[in-house]
């Protein structure tokens, strides 16, 4: 039982696997290398090593309490899944097409990365990249949704600004993080290329019905 492994820790792991299982209950995602802007460099994550250590009493934890604790060694990916459907965070459109597309560019250019299985991008590629695929209506976007996007997104653990300040109204430097690979898996990337077509053409019906909408207000 959890509770017997749990009663064995010390005073300073339960602390630890108070404050980790929270973490994950909000964050969801934890990966095992973050980026420092102060040093500009790539450093190990002492919380994933921890929960690494704490992995298997935790694990148990959260089967009791219906919730899925996954961790994948070889990208570095930790995951805490409810395994009823129950606490999602939804999306907002904006956001979605950004995460979908920061999923083609981190399959474009994985290969070519580190072994930190870490793609860098920077803000304007991945608009650039809406604004060709055609899932921007009038080919803009609002300084509001890159912010919210990215904030959203850095929230989750599925990507890091590389600045040591806030988020930029003007863009960001930004590192794509493997624990995208488990929102859109590889397998995902087929249905995720359907459902852009799907928001591509919700986007033109869009603008149609808009631009009809203005010929008749100034037919008058």
């Amino acid at each position: 039982m959890w509770s017997e492994e749990y009663s064995k820790l010390t005073t300073y792991e339960k602390e630890e696997f108070r404050r980790i299982a929270n973490y994950l209950l909000s964050h969801t995602y934890m990966v095992r290398f973050t980026y420092d802007a102060g040093k500009e460099m790539t450093l190990p994550n002492s919380d994933y090593s921890m929960l690494t250590r704490l992995f298997a009493v935790m694990k148990e934890y959260f089967e009791v309490t219906g919730w899925r604790l996954e961790k994948d060694d070889d990208y570095g990916i930790a995951s805490l899944i409810n395994e009823f459907g129950n606490n999602r965070f939804r999306l907002n459109r904006f956001t979605t097409l950004f995460l979908y597309v920061c999923r083609l560019i981190y399959e474009e250019n994985r290969e070519n990365e580190n072994s930190y299985h870490i793609v860098k991008t920077e803000t304007a590629e991945v608009v650039e990249k809406m604004k060709i695929l055609g899932l921007l209506k009038g080919g803009k976007s609002t300084q509001s949704e890159r912010i919210d996007a990215q904030r959203t997104l850095a929230h989750f653990n599925i990507i890091q600004k590389m600045e040591s300040a806030q988020w930029s109204a003007d863009g960001n430097n930004i590192l794509i993080l493997p624990s995208i690979l488990y929102v859109i898996s590889n397998q995902g990337i087929n249905a995720m290329n359907e459902q852009i077509e799907e928001m591509k053409l919700t986007v033109d019906n869009t603008e149609e019905t808009e631009d009809e909408n203005t010929e008749e207000a100034f037919a008058d």
